[in-house]
């Protein structure tokens, strides 16, 4: 890849390497310069630019991502489109996420061109949650570097393995002294734990703690079928001789594990009986706060191993308390974590289509009508809910989409101009959604990767709340929209879209190029349906 400075009359098909104002409008880095930008450089005075050019042997940064992203996404994972040269990776199942470490950091090592950051391995992630990101540093990685990861990941070294359904026993132990209180404290902690995980506790019984009832209760649990089997004892287990233990083998099993290198949590026991996990908790599993048992019963809920190495293997991060000495303890304070947007899909189909003289978007294209093919298109994305919003043959439209997962949503002042339905559409968002994608109905070369691109894309802490596709340079459609700027939206009157507001935060805006004309195709007069049927 060359980089340095070119000459302006040298730079069309090069990639722009810092973001700068042309005439008012914020070209950001990594826009590939066409020969309107061109001119619109040399218009602004500027005769020579700071950009890269790929060559030969060059991987542009989003074909590369998005080729090691591929080849990383395991079970319950899921890539999004790729965007300045990154792919982040999603959770679909909530579960356990599972890192093959040496993969990569091997991956990591190829070029440096080519990084790769995940989540800690066996963190506890929920739909949506991102667990790793690829990102290709600027503006493009060498061939052969791809070639090496491709050869590399044979096997996907990212996966989330799905928490299972548990049937838990829960077996507390008393002393003359035990509070009743406490042993219903048990029971309230660890049905929250459990119920975090899928699972529910199927069986408690409460006995002295001694080692004879306690082992018979343990029988009992495994007769029954649960796993795992948790002890609560009135007393911490100090031994392995101590009461738990010695139950556990009184009734058969045997002792895996006892003692663990986390903090809080030292003093928790395994084994095994019949099958089934047996776990003696520590004092601390009646805390809220994570702890060690967290660490054990996160694995057992998605069966992960659980083994004697694997919990002497969580001391490094296992420092979970506070040190008193500590001069200034940490606060916790809540931290947002990287989820996946919610994206509500709103699709225009309430117009007049005055200028067609019928219905545009009842039209046949390739044996189904216009506004079908644009809605299968947003359904295909990682757009949801789906949101239509019909006007003129409100009935025929609703008609026209039977069978597809949509909401309807009526405009009875579509007379009125377009702004009526955005409004419309807008109102419909559901208050969870980050933002919205404002398809025009009449666009029938949308495609399910231009919307997740712009998706992917979308990104306001960024600067990135407006996403707009744009073909050779040029704005057209779908945009995606923060949910900031909806009241706004809701003050537009007329037959007129939002145009104005883009034009007013232009520094919020990103520019995502199609690699077809998509956003500037839509039909409005037979001559556009001729022209397009033509192609």
């Amino acid at each position: 890849m060359q980089f340095g400075t070119i000459p302006i009359a040298e730079a069309e098909g090069a990639v722009l390497a810092h973001s700068r104002r042309v005439n008012g409008r914020l070209f950001r880095k990594g826009r590939v310069l066409t020969a309107e930008d061109i001119a619109a450089l040399n218009a602004d005075g500027v005769r020579e630019i700071m950009a890269a050019r790929l060559g030969r042997d060059d991987v542009d940064e989003n074909e590369a991502a998005r080729r090691i992203a591929a080849l990383c996404v395991g079970r319950n994972v899921r890539a999004n489109a790729a965007f300045t040269g990154r792919v982040n990776l999603y959770a679909t199942e909530p579960g356990l996420v599972e890192i093959d470490v040496g993969v990569i950091e091997a991956l990591n090592t190829i070029h440096e061109a080519i990084t790769v950051a995940t989540l800690s391995p066996f963190a506890k992630v929920e739909p949506r949650r991102m667990i790793a990101t690829i990102k290709i540093i600027p503006f493009a990685a060498p061939a052969s570097a791809i070639e090496a990861a491709e050869k590399l990941l044979h096997t996907p070294p990212i996966r989330v393995t799905a928490f299972a359904k548990k049937r838990a026993a829960l077996i507390s132990t008393s002393l003359p002294e035990t509070k009743p209180s406490i042993l219903d404290k048990n029971r309230s902690a660890l049905d929250a734990r459990l119920h975090a995980l899928g699972s529910q506790i199927v069986f408690e019984r409460r006995v002295p703690h001694e080692t004879a009832p306690l082992a018979a209760a343990l029988k009992d649990a495994g007769k029954d079928g649960c796993d795992p089997i948790l002890v609560f004892g009135a007393s911490a287990i100090t031994d392995r001789r101590d009461v738990i233990p010695a139950a556990i083998e009184q009734a058969g099993g045997q002792i895996v594990h006892f003692g663990m290198p986390v903090d809080p949590g030292n003093l928790l026991l395994l084994g095994t009986l019949s099958g089934a996990k047996v776990v003696g908790l520590p004092g601390c599993a009646r805390s809220p706060k994570r702890n060690g048992i967290d660490f054990v019963l996160e694995r057992l809920a998605a069966d992960v191993s659980v083994t004697a190495k694997d919990i002497a293997a969580m001391g490094v991060g296992g420092l979970l308390m506070e040190i008193a000495t500590r001069p200034q303890p940490r606060e916790e304070e809540p931290t947002e974590t990287p989820h996946a947007p919610r994206i509500a899909a709103v699709v225009l189909a309430a117009g007049l289509s005055s200028r067609m003289g019928e219905n545009k978007l009842l039209v046949d294209i390739s044996g189904q009508p216009l506004i079908r093919r644009t809605v299968q298109a947003a359904l295909a994305s990682h757009a949801s809910p789906m949101i239509v919003v019909t006007g003129r043959d409100a009935e025929k439209v609703g008609a026209a989409l039977v069978g597809l997962d949509v909401r309807l949503v009526k405009n009875d002042d579509f007379a009125k101009g377009l702004s009526t339905s955005l409004k419309s559409g807008v109102s419909a968002v559901p208050a969870e959604s980050d933002g919205a994608l404002i398809v025009l109905g009449d666009m029938p070369s949308v495609t399910p990767a231009l919307l997740d691109t712009l998706i992917a894309a979308f990104n306001p802490a960024e600067g990135r709340a407006i996403c707009v596709a744009t073909h050779g340079g040029k704005r057209g459609n779908p945009v995606l929209w923060a949910r900031r700027f909806f009241p706004e939206m809701m003050t537009i009157e007329g037959d007129v879209g939002a145009k104005h507001i883009i034009a007013a935060n232009d520094e919020l805006v990103c520019e995502v190029e199609a690699s077809t004309d998509a956003p500037l195709v839509d039909i409005d007069t037979k001559e556009d349906l001729a022209a397009f049927t033509a192609r």
